[in-house]
């Protein structure tokens, strides 16, 4: 969310005995377009865990950050407290998750794990770039291919208004991204100094034409810029369609290497049975 209002609406479900395919129906059923289903168990080390697991109508994600969001929300409210700290459990992954209470919000972020980053090649940007709208007088340099899991394209625009006007040929672009193997297009407007920055997520191949907010994209921006010398950004999404939010991700060198931070603002707006 942002100021208080806005943000992806996303179906957080106790997790019960439902086929794929009833599990798919659930986020068309509750009008998201994502839906997180939620497995407690015992954790390790005295902290609790959970098990996640991501549809969207089209299927199965192996990670879904604003997601996560939602579901350490959902687990904190149950919880009770003021902090809440969770083992998360996805496909292949296990990481933390934390989140404070701030009056009727919770305020969520998690790591996503390592950020694998490359440049694009020709064959990419020809396939996308033209789908997507992106002219040459409005593409920024630093194209990149960036996967947290699944590979998507990161694109940079001169200026917000630019990003706001782009008008993508969704059937083009939804062939271009299944042609490459490719989760979706991330197009960002270049960093303010201090990291401020809109972006718009793409992703028609997971049956998403505009995602409202996208956790794992920002965390691969973050990575990004965090080699360009940016090490905290805050990204404003969904304003294209009419519902405002902002994703934060930071990122602090560790160790092991680079290590990112993201999340943001949630809020639990209605309980409901499965129907």
């Amino acid at each position: 969310m942002r100021g208080g209002r806005g943000g992806s609406p996303t179906a957080v479900v106790d997790d019960v005995a439902l086929t794929d395919e009833e599990r798919r129906r659930v986020a068309v059923t509750a009008g998201t377009s994502h839906a997180v289903f939620v497995s407690v168990d015992d954790g390790r080390q005295g902290v609790p865990g959970a098990s996640l697991r991501f549809f969207t109508a089209e299927g199965e994600l192996p990670a879904c950050g604003h997601g996560t969001v939602a579901a350490l929300a959902f687990l904190a409210e149950r919880a009770g407290g003021a902090e809440y700290l969770a083992t998360l459990r996805t496909a292949g992954r296990v990481f933390n998750g934390w989140c404070l209470r701030e009056k009727a919000q919770f305020r969520a972020a998690f790591e996503p794990g390592p950020v694998d980053l490359r440049e694009a090649t020709p064959v990419e940007r020809e396939l996308v770039l033209p789908a997507l709208g992106v002219t040459a007088d409005s593409l920024a340099p630093g194209i990149r291919v960036a996967s947290v899991g699944r590979p998507r394209l990161l694109v940079p625009i001169t200026t917000r208004p630019a990003l706001a006007a782009l008008d993508p040929d969704f059937v083009r672009l939804r062939a271009g991204c299944d042609r490459l193997g490719l989760l979706g297009c991330y197009v960002y407007s270049v960093p303010t100094p201090d990291g401020r920055v809109a972006a718009r997520m793409f992703a028609p191949s997971i049956g998403v034409a505009e995602d409202i907010a996208n956790a794992n994209s920002t965390a691969c921006l973050a990575a990004d810029l965090a080699g360009r010398g940016i090490a905290d950004i805050a990204v404003d999404m969904g304003d294209s369609l009419g519902s405002p939010s902002t994703i934060t991700a930071t990122t602090r060198h560790g160790s092991s290497g680079s290590l990112v931070r993201v999340g943001g603002a949630a809020q639990i707006t209605a309980t409901a049975p499965l129907p």
